[in-house]
């Protein structure tokens, strides 16, 4: 049996397949999966390589995938079942990291902590520049309630914010909305937390941004997908919204033309940091490479 890793998978993955005795290739950056993908029993893979129904075509003896992580959506998981291909992901191992870097941003995003460094950086004293606001009192809206906007919620709470969501879950002791229309209007922090899907893709966008609070700051650590980055842009310019927290694009990792970066004073970006950490990726890739190594050699 024979393992791919690419995407920079955490080595204790490797260390994982190699302990159960199956051989493990890694590539953190692989060009070519369609041709060479016919070798691989299983491959396992954070969010950077895509697998396609070109890729699955090709993979004769390809039994499972492992998406260290929680998304899904770089894998074709209709062609995945079209070619009896199981996929299995770990969507618990990033939830602290990733409402911990959520909640980051929230406090940069409110006082201006990246562009006031960068200032002192170059020997500049702009205190005046860099007026933020107080998080206490001020609504936070969670768009998506499950295990990282529930986390992020918790240390909202710590910080005296009022707490509404937009979800179709019955929450308990949180104001629920089923409607962008009457969610909106009532944030002063907008926090995406949903899976990147057919239904959910651009949902920020300047129809709903139309029903955002004016000077409202939005921070995105879900997917890139999730938000129409002309649209912001746009909103931005027009000062309908004052500040913009992202760690996800529309196109990873080329964002030379994403047009948030044109407005540094009110654009917080970060490179897809929010699962990255080095405990959050040691738990997620030997959760993952556990699975895997499981699957290959009970045959599950």
């Amino acid at each position: 049996m024979k393992v791919l890793l690419v995407d920079n998978v955490n080595n204790s993955a490797v260390d994982v397949l190699k302990s159960a005795g199956i051989e493990t290739v890694v590539m953190p950056e692989v060009k070519n999966l369609a041709e060479i993908i016919e070798e691989f029993d299983a491959v396992i893979l954070r969010n950077h390589t895509f697998i396609t129904e070109d890729v699955l075509k090709n993979a004769k003896k390809l039994k499972i995938i492992g998406r260290v992580g929680a998304g899904l959506d770089n894998i074709d998981l209709n062609a995945a079942i079209k070619f009896n291909v199981k996929v299995i992901n770990s969507p618990d191992g990033n939830t602290i990291a990733t409402a911990e870097h959520t909640f980051a941003l929230i406090l940069a995003l409110s006082r201006h902590i990246p562009q006031a460094c960068e200032s002192v950086f170059d020997g500049k004293w702009e205190r005046s520049r860099f007026m933020g606001n107080n998080l206490f009192g001020k609504t936070l809206g969670i768009i998506g309630f499950g295990r990282i906007g529930s986390r992020v919620a918790k240390y909202a709470k710590a910080f005296d914010m009022n707490i509404i969501a937009c979800s179709s879950k019955n929450l308990e002791g949180i104001k629920s909305f089923n409607d962008l229309k009457d969610f909106l209007p009532l944030c002063d922090y907008i926090s995406l937390h949903i899976p990147l899907t057919s239904d959910t893709a651009g949902i920020i966008n300047k129809n709903t941004l139309k029903y955002v609070k004016p000077g409202a700051k939005i921070i995105n650590c879900a997917r890139g997908g999730l938000v129409v980055e002309k649209d912001l842009a746009e909103a931005l310019e027009a000062g309908l919204i004052s500040g913009v927290a992202t760690d996800v694009f529309e196109k990873e990792p080329d964002i030379k033309d994403c047009p948030l970066l044109k407005f540094p004073d009110k654009v917080i970006a970060v490179p897809h940091l929010g699962a990255n950490t080095v405990e959050t990726q040691t738990k997620v890739a030997t959760d993952i490479a556990t699975q895997v190594a499981d699957f290959l050699l009970n045959n599950h």
